[in-house]
């Protein structure tokens, strides 16, 4: 009888140490997000009128990381102070300072720890701050970082960018020289990409990033669900309907599961309804 007891309750032991160590899935809510710079030209749609409008977006959506486009400095200290509960990562890209258009990742200070960080420029020199790419009309970057979920220990990276809107060959090259830092950093943790791409899914560097060896999977085509509006740029709502374009994107690596994407649709022009942005943020229920 002590046998068959001790022999239960080694059996009870070994299933309990199975669920124990078995992996926890981790289930986040994650936007990409351009912000448009603060451009007085702007008129009523100029970044102070729509700073508080952005916080509250973020709050009410609950959302885990952003990564944002098209912050500048005063935007970056507006959003800090407006999302106590976040902190964030990044540089402007003009001095790898305080200079120029930041691409940083916001997240949720309570949950994430940062490992690692970093911003490189998508050019032939990616550590030369401010350096031109290719044949691209500005410096363009991407930020980084390596986090950990503090409950279970997970680790993951989030890559955030914005590429030119002129040079084909900066984006392509861009793209694989994201590709290339992913692997080199990731290794093989789960990443996510977010950013404003300047193109569509039927352009080279889109192809270029999902067509790789190293495959990144756009969330909004592998969702399980999908709702909102299927375009990102809308010019505040002045864009003719039938030329709005996604050029906004989420891609991920293959182990992530995408359980549903939402783009809201902006305000209809002209109702006094505050615009987020001249972009819609796109939003995606992920499993890591």
């Amino acid at each position: 009888m002590i046998k068959k007891i001790g022999l239960l309750l080694l059996g009870v032991s070994c299933f309990l140490s199975a669920c124990t160590n078995k992996k926890e899935t981790l289930n986040l809510k994650w936007a990409t997000m351009n912000i448009r710079l603060d451009n007085p030209a702007d008129s009523m749609d100029n970044w102070k009128y729509r700073k508080d409008t952005v916080a509250q977006f973020i709050k009410e959506q609950g959302l885990d990381i952003v990564g944002m486009q098209e912050v500048l400095h005063n935007q970056l200290t507006d959003l800090k102070e407006r999302l106590p509960e976040y902190t964030e990562v990044g540089v402007g890209r003009e001095d790898g300072a305080t200079k120029g258009e930041y691409t940083p990742i916001f997240f949720k200070k309570d949950k994430f720890e940062v490992l690692d960080s970093n911003t490189f420029w998508l050019s032939q020199y990616p550590d030369s701050a401010g350096f031109i790419g290719w044949d691209g009309a500005c410096p363009r970057i991407a930020t980084w970082v390596k986090l950990k979920y503090k409950k279970t220990g997970k680790v993951f990276m989030a890559i955030n960018t914005h590429f030119d809107h002129v040079g084909g060959e900066a984006r392509n090259k861009g793209a694989l020289l994201i590709i290339d830092r992913i692997k080199e950093l990731a290794g093989n943790e789960p990443a996510v990409l977010t950013g404003d791409f300047n193109v569509n899914n039927k352009s080279d560097a889109y192809n270029t990033l999902t067509k790789n060896t190293f495959v990144l999977k756009d969330a909004f085509q592998i969702a399980d669900k999908k709702s909102g509006v299927d375009y990102t740029y809308h010019s505040f709502g002045r864009r003719e309907k039938s030329q709005r374009e996604m050029i906004d994107f989420i891609f991920v690596t293959p182990q992530i599961k995408v359980n549903s994407v939402l783009i809201p649709e902006e305000p209809t022009r002209g109702t006094g309804v505050t615009f987020l942005s001249d972009h819609n943020p796109q939003i995606a229920e992920i499993e890591l």
